[in-house]
């Protein structure tokens, strides 16, 4: 069950990113991009903390700049629900 909570909170934490962006006048390109960013820096620097966290690192490193682009849109998509 703490997978689940660390996943949850994970989502929830990048969903208030995800919501202060929109409320702030972002449009959903720059959220996008935005994300790519964040998605990099975390494939790059944190060590996955989760079996999720794992997959979503595993996608990123095989991904290229379209698919990064695609992932970043899905995991916003996610964060939003």
């Amino acid at each position: 069950m703490a997978i689940l909570k660390d996943w949850t909170e994970w989502k929830n934490t990048l969903g208030n990113a995800v919501e202060l962006g929109e409320n702030v006048g972002m449009s959903d390109d720059t959220i996008t991009n935005v994300a790519e960013k964040v998605g990099t820096f975390l494939a790059n620097n944190v060590d996955p903390r989760n079996p999720e966290e794992r997959l979503l690192k595993e996608m990123w490193d095989v991904s290229d700049i379209n698919d990064k682009n695609v992932l970043a849109k899905l995991i916003v998509r996610i964060t939003s629900k």
